[in-house]
């Protein structure tokens, strides 16, 4: 019974990630990003407890990538789909609509757009899928891991809610930035390039300096930023990693 807990724990992120997907398709930003948090932070505790207990398994390396396929692959582009639609709308308000010498007009085009949110999504499985069969990521990782990458994507909405800064809700909104964003999401999630592992496996400071180091840098960064310190951790922790080699 004991080596199916660590499994219980990973089914709990699925779960959580199933109603992130519910409440993002139905444009609830807030209470997608509160199931996502919490999907993660079962993601986490899953592997935790699968060392202590001795119940690593091949169907909980499995399972766990299907957890996170879904809240931390799914969600991220469908949120990504719905910032891209926010800011078409927004461009729209504008009053931006004449044609420009074909049979449609410009709305039109940027109807499709948000879709292009969705190339997370698909960079996501294709990462996922290469970590299970990698098998040099097990005190690093290759490319930006999939939970960063969903923080990272789920700050925006946080910020337009909670923050409310007009400079910040102009750049979010604006359509190009959510286009780099997710051009350079779906890059770093498959980019060569090594980061750490958030792993302990001794509480010794100077093997796990930079670690130590990234933890008091975000919690800085979070007292005086709020939620747009997430891309300067996410940032601050590709720095780190690169620095750290």
């Amino acid at each position: 019974m004991i080596k199916h807990i660590p499994n219980l724990v990973t089914l709990l992120n699925l779960l959580c990630g199933s109603v992130a997907v519910l409440f993002a398709v139905n444009g609830n930003l807030l209470a997608t990003a509160f199931f996502t948090f919490l999907g993660i932070f079962f993601d986490f505790f899953d592997g935790l407890l699968a060392r202590k207990l001795n119940a690593q398994s091949e169907l909980g390396l499995q399972l766990d990538s299907l957890a996170d396929m879904v809240t931390s692959g799914l969600v991220p582009g469908i949120v990504m789909f719905q910032l891209l639609d926010m800011s078409s709308n927004s461009w729209n308000s504008l009053g931006i609509n004449k044609t420009v010498g074909f049979a449609f007009d410009l709305p039109e085009i940027v109807s499709f757009l948000p879709f292009f949110g969705l190339l997370i999504t698909l960079a996501s499985a294709y990462r996922l899928a290469n970590f299970n069969i990698d098998e040099n990521q097990t005190d690093s990782f290759i490319g930006l891991p999939t939970p960063a990458n969903t923080l990272l994507i789920l700050s925006f909405p946080l910020i337009l809610e909670f923050q409310n800064n007009d400079m910040m809700n102009a750049i979010i909104l604006n359509k190009w930035f959510l286009i780099v964003i997710t051009i350079l999401s779906c890059y770093l999630l498959n980019a060569n390039i090594k980061l750490l592992a958030l792993k302990f496996k001794t509480w010794n400071f100077k093997d796990n300096a930079a670690r130590y180091l990234l933890i008091i840098l975000a919690a800085v960064l979070l007292i005086v930023f709020q939620f747009a310190a997430i891309p300067l951790i996410i940032l601050s922790y590709i720095s780190i990693s690169l620095l750290n080699k």
